[in-house]
């Protein structure tokens, strides 16, 4: 398509830019991505998942997108990209986490699904800094007609920095695996990485290959002696035992957050809160 003939237009995180003879109406998004359009005000006509999620949505994932009035078209592998374009859809939204290599969908699928209608991708891997994810979802919505209502972000920020003193409790991210559990590298995750420019602290847990994150036994999270546990809750994660953890209080933690002022707003609100309860 000429790019004079393109009524809509959009560059991804790839370098390809993505064009559309009308504007796209019909979007299908990886649940993380339709999260944060709803958050600016455009309901996907349907949404899938991951390698991670199951024959339903999880609903850590989902952010306040009211899942009743959108299709799951399933997750990883049982994604029918054909079942996607007979929906009427006219826009795939994807996240990367890095490379451009798109997340949750067989590239196969993928493929062919790029053959048919445009396919958007954005990165929300560790290159990137939440503002600037923010920022590109944000820039997508707005192609697309959609604008978030106005968030108190940078007061939710600040008041994080305030509460985030130097001798404000230890926080560590993890991820329970059952008899294992996986330990969050702080400068792996965007939304950790912001947490720790605020001034929170972050416990790094021990060197080794896993690039995102560190997976030892319990008895070795436990010796780190965290006062503030951020667990992950996504349907793939194993509920947690807080008392394998000592003292330590337990807040959840969607390493997915919708990429939204309101979602981001409410991470560093809730971060606060649990750093200035005694």
């Amino acid at each position: 398509m000429t790019e004079a003939a393109a009524i809509w237009q959009f560059g991804d995180d790839r370098g390809q830019v993505s064009s559309a003879s009308r504007w796209p109406t019909g979007v299908v998004a990886y649940i993380q991505a339709g999260a944060t359009l709803w958050d600016h005000g455009l309901l996907p006509l349907g949404i899938f998942g991951s390698y991670h999620d199951g024959p339903a949505p999880d609903r850590a994932k989902s952010g306040r997108l009211p899942l009743g009035e959108v299709t799951y078209f399933g997750a990883g592998g049982s994604l029918d990209p054909d079942r996607v374009l007979s929906s009427g859809a006219d826009l795939v939204v994807a996240v990367s986490y890095g490379g451009g290599q798109v997340y949750g969908i067989e590239p196969a699928a993928a493929k062919h699904l790029e053959a048919q209608i445009p396919v958007v991708v954005l990165d929300v891997g560790q290159g990137r800094s939440l503002d600037g994810i923010r920022g590109r979802f944000a820039a997508l919505a707005a192609s697309l007609g959609g604008a978030e209502p106005p968030v108190a972000l940078d007061a939710a920020r600040e008041r994080l920095r305030t509460a985030a003193t130097g001798d404000a409790p230890r926080v560590l991210a993890l991820s329970p695996a059952g008899d294992q559990v996986h330990l969050a590298r702080p400068h792996s995750w965007p939304d950790l990485r912001a947490l720790a420019g605020l001034g929170v602290r972050l416990t790094d847990p021990p060197a080794g290959s896993g690039a995102n994150w560190s997976t030892v036994g319990w008895p070795e999270a436990a010796s780190l002696a965290p006062q503030i546990v951020l667990a992950d809750t996504r349907a793939n994660a194993t509920p947690l035992d807080a008392a394998r953890l000592g003292d330590a209080r337990v807040i959840p933690w969607n390493p997915e957050l919708p990429a939204s002022h309101a979602a981001h707003a409410r991470f560093f609100t809730q971060v606060a809160d649990v750093l200035t309860t005694p």
